[in-house]
């Protein structure tokens, strides 16, 4: 016999919603501790006392396949609706209190990375009560989540002009060609830019915007680019160079410890270094939430703000 209402919400806490939408969404009991800070065990006692709240099972495990009952997709369904109210309610009433709050879902491309956490700090130090999300993706994944509509707003540089998209540039993001210490082109001054591309060079895979910003500048340079390997992200084209594997060209934000350092040297190479901007992206039909919005007006208050943070910390890598 199904449960009333009122046994349900007798049985039922937030704190077992919370578990089973981080189980269904991660497909894993172990993923889903990971992200709550729970052990695996916390979690299936969690989503044993929910199932036997409810009177059915959730999941279920086909071979090693953690699955969702068809109990747990209709759960999945309210606890969505549930969770989307509750952030609703947390918007407005902050919104009472003359304050910014609810859930803002940032997505950063793999390059971007090094620059969101600094727009972050004092964004949040002036909006505290707003819960902020970052996934880190590469470029054809972030085009993705925009043409679904899937956050909020999208970190990137190489936005496409072919798509209704709104764009706010608040950045320069500048390639550098670098090399391993003792590299014989270090022998060389104003480096013609076909050597230095035939010297073994490292590049991203297909989609990534580091590559796609590389291949255009090259291609407008009528350059050839003859890649010696491929890698999966730039701090594993980063560790292929300072390895003796070949040379790159990298956004100079993502090594700028590695100049103070030195395990990595920027030769001066003609055409180099190419510049394009880190810009914040989201479909230009999308009605903003409160805390979307005011991401937006403090990016652009803060362009100046930015730019010399970002040009003082690049200039003390080439002193030191």
């Amino acid at each position: 016999m199904p449960l009333s209402v009122p046994q349900m919400t007798s049985r039922l806490t937030f704190r077992q919603l919370q578990v089973f939408k981080a189980v269904y969404e991660r497909q894993s009991y172990s993923k889903a501790g990971d992200e709550l800070g729970l052990t695996q065990p916390a979690v299936s006692s969690q989503i044993r006392q929910l199932e036997q709240a409810i009177g059915q099972p959730l999941f279920e495990y086909v071979g090693r396949r953690l699955f969702c009952t068809a109990a747990g997709e209709r759960l999945a369904s309210s606890i969505h609706t549930i969770f989307t109210e509750l952030g609703h309610l947390q918007t407005d009433l902050a919104a009472l209190q003359g304050a910014v709050a609810g859930e803002l879902k940032l997505v950063a491309v793999n390059t971007a990375q090094y620059v969101v956490p600094y727009l972050l700090r004092a964004f949040l130090n002036l909006h505290p009560q707003v819960s902020v999300s970052v996934k880190v993706v590469n470029r054809a994944t972030a085009l993705q989540r925009l043409n679904d509509n899937s956050d909020d707003l999208v970190v990137m540089g190489m936005v496409p002009v072919d798509r209704p998209l709104m764009s706010l540039p608040f950045l320069d993001n500048e390639f550098v060609p670098v090399v391993p210490p003792e590299h014989p082109l270090l022998a060389s001054h104003d480096l013609p830019a076909q050597l230095f591309l035939d010297s073994g060079l490292l590049i991203r895979e297909p989609g990534s915007g580091s590559r796609l910003a590389l291949e255009q500048h090259c291609q407008q340079q009528r350059l050839r680019i003859l890649p010696s390997m491929e890698l999966g992200s730039n701090d594993a084209v980063k560790h292929a160079v300072i390895a003796g594997l070949g040379v790159a060209v990298l956004p100079k934000l993502s090594i700028l410890p590695e100049l103070e350092l030195g395990t990595l040297i920027a030769p001066s190479v003609n055409g180099f270094p190419l510049r394009r901007s880190f810009c914040v992206v989201h479909p230009q039909g999308k009605h903003p939430t409160p805390a979307m919005q005011a991401f937006l007006d403090y990016v652009q208050q803060n362009i100046k703000q930015f730019e010399r943070y970002f040009i003082n910390r690049a200039t003390m890598s080439l002193v030191e």
